[in-house]
């Protein structure tokens, strides 16, 4: 990949860097043994915590924690990325670009097959591409496609716009096992975002009903659908025919969705579970004790925050970049992640995690320093709180209650203003929420990486148009900085840019940055071999059953 090969060596530096010095709790594992290595029942089942996905499980329609686990291991991506952020590639055997990166060229592996027997080809790829690209099919993550010739032809920009075409023209298969990716304008770390899930292939199949391929996916992961008992688990099976080269070392997994993570971890001290992701806040003191060498406390590229919706009067204010920085100024990060969070979280100072290449140490220059005769000013002369009152919605079941309740309770305290909770039930109602412009005020905004560089961090949060820009937060400004990043001559010049762009976010404060996350995790005395990758999610195909 032209241009790439220093930002895969510093991301080398970055995170061992972070992993010597950091310890972790929130969304994932980390773990013991070496992945695979070890012998175990090999049709043995491992049980997960997990929850409701809140959409149709469709590499396109998934940008949530509980579907992304299922589509995680049911869809095999073109590539992945190791502990230290270089790539490593799965179903793809290479991808090279042209001089200027405006051109790439994919080959896959052979041997990969669907879960229902039809062998992968790169017209596969290239139909679910442009399938998922066409405004008229409403994929939630059609923008992931925009980088592509041709992507206006298919969705256009006008709302209520029809296609003037029904395929991409950056789009061309080459042979059975090759197809060719041409950009509207070159992109130097187009090969990083092909780690991401929604470049998935899809069967043939898949065209003759896709509603119904959405409550059962057909796949070419290592793990198989077997069957989807909505709020209460999924199944998943090993598939033996799987071509890739992290092979399943178990028989199965069972996603048991979880409404409070203080059940599940009784369940896991009990036996019923196998694999605990997150500890509830509550559970912190406790569960290194009670777990011993089965738990897990490791750093992972994630981020916590607070957002702001601007629709509901942050957008109206005198200076609402002086009242949100205001409010940051408010929180005591380090006395909540030490006491409240017991030591599990680092308290951030960048948009960015430090394990992802382009963090910005400091770069909030002051602005999340507890400072709370500094808020006050701020917060006043920017022309106070919307309504007097902060309203933080929060999903219910995910341990969250506890540091969101500090949150509020230092807003109150400096800033004199009212802060109560909108609880959801789940997450799956959060997001639908949020999605439909209903958040009342703010909203809990937490973050895992696709690909790890700070430009999944800020482009695909804040970016006018980025699907999970649910503050709907807009600066042309922010924009123009985003589109020269893309358009960089090189993989360093965009890292850069995204550098000068986050520096405007900072004046802008479309989220406050809260921590950065850590996997604090547990696993039963029924498995081995249970590890997290740097993204916080259990590498499920490694974990071996006694």
């Amino acid at each position: 990949m032209r241009g790439a090969r220093s930002a895969k060596w510093a991301a080398v530096a970055i995170v061992v860097a972070l992993a010597a010095t950091a310890c972790g709790s929130d969304d994932d594992n980390g773990g013991s043994g070496d992945g695979g290595n070890a012998s175990g029942n090999a049709s043995g089942i491992v049980k997960v915590d997990g929850g409701e996905p809140q959409s149709a499980l469709l590499p396109t329609s998934t940008n949530e924690q509980f579907g992304s686990l299922v589509i995680k291991n049911v869809f095999a991506n073109l590539l992945d990325f190791e502990d230290d952020g270089s790539i490593k590639y799965v179903a793809a055997e290479s991808i090279e670009s042209n001089d200027d990166a405006s051109v790439w060229t994919i080959k896959l592996k052979d041997g990969f097959t669907f879960h229902d027997g039809e062998k992968v080809t790169a017209q596969h790829y290239v139909d679910a591409w442009n399938w998922a690209a066409n405004v008229e099919n409403g994929q939630s993550q059609s923008a992931w496609f925009e980088d592509i010739e041709g992507y206006a032809d298919v969705h256009p920009s006008e709302e209520g716009a029809e296609p003037t075409a029904d395929t991409m023209s950056g789009l061309k298969v080459v042979d059975d096992t090759t197809f060719e990716v041409t950009l509207a304008n070159p992109v130097s770390y187009y090969e990083y975002k092909l780690g991401y899930h929604v470049f998935a292939p899809l069967p043939s199949a898949f065209y003759d009903d896709p509603d119904a391929f959405g409550q059962a996916p057909i796949g070419q992961g290592p793990y198989q659908f077997t069957s989807w008992a909505h709020n209460e688990k999924i199944t998943l099976t090993t598939y033996a025919d799987y071509a890739g080269p992290n092979k399943a070392q178990n028989g199965g997994v069972e996603i048991i969705a979880y409404d409070n993570l203080s059940t599940a971890y009784q369940d896991l001290q009990s036996g019923n579970l196998d694999v605990l992701r997150q500890v509830d806040p509550k559970d912190l003191p406790v569960y290194q004790t009670d777990l011993g060498d089965r738990a897990i406390a490791q750093p992972y590229n994630a981020t916590q925050s607070i957002v702001p919706a601007f629709y509901a009067g942050w957008g109206d204010l005198d200076d609402p970049s002086k009242v949100l920085q205001g409010v940051s100024m408010a929180i005591d990060r380090e006395t909540i992640t030490q006491t409240v969070l017991n030591g599990s979280r680092t308290p951030a100072d960048s948009f960015t995690p430090p394990g992802v290449f382009g963090h910005l140490e400091n770069a909030a220059d002051g602005k999340t320093d507890f400072n709370p005769e500094e808020a006050r000013r701020l917060v006043e002369e920017g022309g106070g709180v919307p309504g007097d009152k902060i309203t933080l919605q929060i999903n219910g079941d995910g341990g969250h209650a506890e540091w969101a309740t500090a949150v509020c309770n230092d807003i109150i305290k400096n800033l004199d203003v009212e802060c109560v909770l909108d609880t959801k039930p789940d997450f799956a109602t959060d997001l639908a929420d949020r999605r439909a412009d209903k958040v009342v005020s703010m909203y809990r905004g937490g973050w895992l990486q696709d690909y790890p560089l700070n430009v999944n961090f800020l482009r695909d949060l804040y970016s006018s148009t980025a699907p999970s820009n649910y503050g709907r937060y807009s600066n042309e400004e922010v924009d123009e900085l985003f589109k020269q990043g893309d358009q960089a001559g090189s993989f360093d010049e965009t890292v850069t840019a995204y550098q000068e762009a986050e520096k405007v976010l900072w004046e802008d404060m479309p989220a406050i940055p809260l921590w950065y996350q850590n996997v604090n995790a547990g696993f039963s005395e029924n498995v081995e071999n249970v590890h997290f990758d740097v993204a916080g999610q259990p590498v499920i195909e490694d974990i071996t059953v006694k």
